[in-house]
């Protein structure tokens, strides 16, 4: 197997820098589809039938099932949208400099997709109809908090008994086995202007409105296992105008659902009033995805993998992460779910992402051996 990966290396490189030279920000729906046809082409040669559920203004979502499978127990998931801006990839292109690979989306998780194809073709060219036992889900809005992909995620879910969401690993090729859960919040605050030198009193500041939330919001931090970031502002005309509108993005992370549950309603109870005269606010948004706590299925699931490790030597590790994934979906209802099966790398969202090339043979080979033990026991 390892000599298979080894002699694929090239042909995995080449259409890894197809689908990294594509610019498919979750909001760029042409790039993003560009990305799920060519996988959908390259599937289709292995006998895997896409149905695709269109979405009119971000990517397709995809679920593939071979043509011979009939009630497949896995369900992989990846996503194909980065959160990068139209026109990165002409500036900084895919590359390769030894061992490492760059690229936007390189490592979060482009490679992915392309280590989760060869490893089905290896167990197709060897008879191994491990295949036959996997659903995937290629997701295209991911980074943006799969919206418009939870409920294909959920109701897919439901039909498999395990999850294994192929996010990229970090450099040491732990997997994650729990994440804590988010929500998003918009606030927009409007006020009065008035010019700040001759009629101050005849405004209302806005600005001054969400400088007053902001702290507020960030108090609910001291509460054990929530954590509120406020990580964009915006507003004012000019600097010697009252300022008549002001909007902030407000980040929520929690261990638990019910610290999720008593922060939502803590920022919501924040945001209902104003304390500057004149002003008014609106709040939108809320918790986008659950929190995921490891379990004892999932324990169990996390041995069987690392039994599957060890014939490599491997001393497979776990961990726990603070951001977000569609594993927080499946993991939370109960399903016993690993997520981090993709390469190793690291940098995700920065300028200098890299992905480790030579993992692509090693986590290939897990991906496999993982699923042949599970096809077998079934």
């Amino acid at each position: 197997m390892q000599d298979y990966f080894e002699k694929e290396k090239d042909n995995m490189l080449h259409l890894l820098e197809r689908i990294v030279n594509i610019d498919s920000g979750s909001y760029q729906k042409a790039g993003v589809d560009k990305v799920g046809d060519i996988l959908i082409n390259e599937f289709a040669q292995l006998g895997f039938i896409a149905d695709v559920h269109e979405i009119p203004d971000k990517g397709n979502n995809i679920v593939l099932k071979h043509e011979e499978a009939t009630n497949p127990s896995i369900l992989l998931i990846g996503h194909i949208d980065t959160v990068f801006p139209a026109g990165t990839v002409a500036k900084r292109p895919f590359t390769v400099e030894g061992d490492f690979a760059k690229g936007p989306g390189v490592f979060d998780m482009k490679a992915s997709h392309v280590m989760t194809l060869y490893a089905l073709k290896y167990l197709i060219s060897q008879n191994n109809d491990a295949y036959k036992n996997v659903l995937i889900i290629i997701n295209t809005d991911e980074e943006i908090g799969s919206i418009s992909s939870r409920e294909l995620i959920v109701a897919t879910a439901k039909k498999v008994q395990y999850v294994f969401i192929m996010e990229p690993a970090d450099l040491a090729g732990n997997v994650v086995t729990g994440r804590k859960g988010g929500g998003k919040f918009f606030v927009k605050i409007y006020g009065k202007s008035a010019h700040a030198g001759v009629a101050p009193e005849k405004g209302a500041s806005a600005i001054q409105e969400l400088a007053l939330k902001i702290v507020a919001l960030h108090e609910l931090t001291k509460k054990e296992g929530i954590h509120v970031n406020v990580g964009l502002v915006s507003g004012g005309q000019s600097v010697n105008t009252i300022a008549p509108f002001a909007e902030a993005g407000i980040d929520l992370r929690f261990e638990t659902q019910e610290q999720g549950e008593f922060a939502q309603a803590k920022i919501l109870e924040i945001c209902s009033f104003t304390e500057t005269p004149n002003t008014r606010i609106e709040i939108s948004g809320g918790i986008t995805r659950p929190a995921w706590k490891t379990d004892e299925r999932q324990n169990e699931l996390l041995s069987f993998m690392r039994d599957a490790a060890s014939e490599w030597n491997i001393d497979l590790g776990s961990t726990y992460s603070g951001g977000g994934s569609d594993g927080n979906f499946t993991g939370n209802m109960g399903i016993p779910t690993i997520d981090g099966l993709g390469p190793r790398g690291g940098n995700a969202h920065q300028d200098d992402e890299f992905m480790v090339i030579s993992s692509l043979n090693e986590r290939g080979q897990l991906l496999v051996k993982v699923l042949d033990k599970i096809n077998k026991r079934n």
